[in-house]
């Protein structure tokens, strides 16, 4: 069983998608009383540098860019380092397991621990295996993923794949959705674009709300932006005479939960993931850039489970207007989607995964 001279580092870096999670799970084994670590880089540790985590260290890598020959000498001078600086780290902190969150920062210490012969497990929130987990699933323990669904995992592997669900915030799955007792009169519009916002959300959307109000739907819009957006907005929406509430990004989405009836966001893995477990009906919009169009897939899941709704990108202009005004007509189709929703659970994820660890680490001592 565990004690206090075993140790988990946690590997992880980035966007929001991949720190939130990584310090939910830090927190639940700091809460079990394992001793725990998150290594991290910069980017990423603006998202939690406010939270007093007690065993937080900062190791920068980067993503490669092979398109690019300067910057990929200096991405591959930067993951060299942090090879080296892992390397050091774990030698001096001796983990039991290393545990890679995905994403370019969990890279460098995951090949530290095999070169140290530290078995390390990685974790897949999107519907297909990203690139860093590729290549670190041959030398991996396990993978956990969020769904059995995922896909990318040759069959040389697939004994190594573990469904364990999405890990979120606790806060997320302690949530429970108030009942909307005005959907009738208004509906009301949460509109997230992440950490680093959508610009195209805030060029295109009051377009489309102009167009809600010119068919004299009721709506109020709660809009997460940038800074730099919000005169913008604020301007266009005060023109149209919309009721809104603009904010930037925000920690404690939960309080904007309680007061939307419908979101339209990314489809990113943590907050789809989140809005899921909500029971919060949602449009997916999935960034078009995303690397191997990963937010696509998971979209394209979550309206085949009847979770939520998909338009894509380049369909904003020509689909989301005709969807709003279909729900605006018909609430009932909310309501199935929360129906649908209530099927899904993550609530076990934390204990799923300790439980896992456990019976390695009993297993290897």
């Amino acid at each position: 069983m565990f004690n206090k001279k075993k140790k988990i580092i946690i590997a992880t870096g980035g966007t929001g998608g991949h720190v939130f999670p990584a310090f939910s799970l830090a927190s639940y084994f700091l809460n079990k009383k394992i001793s725990t670590e998150i290594v991290i880089d910069a980017r990423g540790y603006k998202f939690i540098k406010n939270y007093n985590f007690p065993n937080i260290k900062i190791i920068n890598s980067s993503t490669i860019y092979k398109k690019n020959p300067i910057l990929f000498i200096l991405a591959s001078i930067k993951i060299t380092f942090a090879f080296f600086k892992s390397l050091l780290l774990l030698i001096k902190s001796k983990p039991s397991i290393v545990f890679g969150m995905g994403g370019y920062a969990s890279f460098p210490i995951c090949i530290a621990a095999k070169i140290l012969r530290i078995p390390f497990i990685i974790y897949e929130s999107n519907l297909c295996i990203g690139k860093t987990n590729k290549y670190l699933l041959p030398l991996s323990y396990k993978l956990f993923v969020s769904y059995k669904e995922t896909e990318g995992v040759s069959e040389k592997y697939i004994s190594k794949k573990v469904e364990i669900g999405n890990i979120i915030r606790q806060e997320i799955l302690n949530y429970v959705p108030k009942k909307k007792s005005n959907l009738e009169k208004k509906i009301n519009i949460l509109v997230l674009g992440g950490s680093q916002a959508a610009k195209s959300f805030a060029d295109k959307l009051p377009i489309i709300f102009s167009k809600c109000l010119n068919e004299k739907m009721n709506l109020k819009i709660y809009q997460q932006c940038l800074p730099i957006q919000k005169e913008n907005l604020i301007s266009s929406y005060d023109k149209m005479k919309l009721e809104f509430e603009l904010f930037t990004f925000n920690h404690n989405l939960i309080s904007y939960f309680d007061k939307a009836d419908l979101v339209i966001t990314r489809s990113g893995a943590s907050i789809t993931a989140e809005l899921l477990n909500s029971n919060l009906p949602f449009i997916s919009i999935p960034f078009p850039f995303a690397s191997d169009n990963h937010q696509f897939k998971n979209a394209k899941y979550f309206k085949e489970k009847g979770y939520s709704f998909l338009v894509e990108e380049k369909d904003i202009d020509s689909k989301l207007f005709s969807l709003i005004k279909s729900i605006h007509a018909d609430k009932e189709i909310l309501n199935q989607i929360i129906n649908k929703q209530k099927l899904h659970s993550d609530k076990l994820v934390f204990k799923k995964i300790e439980n896992e660890i456990k019976n390695f680490i009993d297993e290897q001592y």
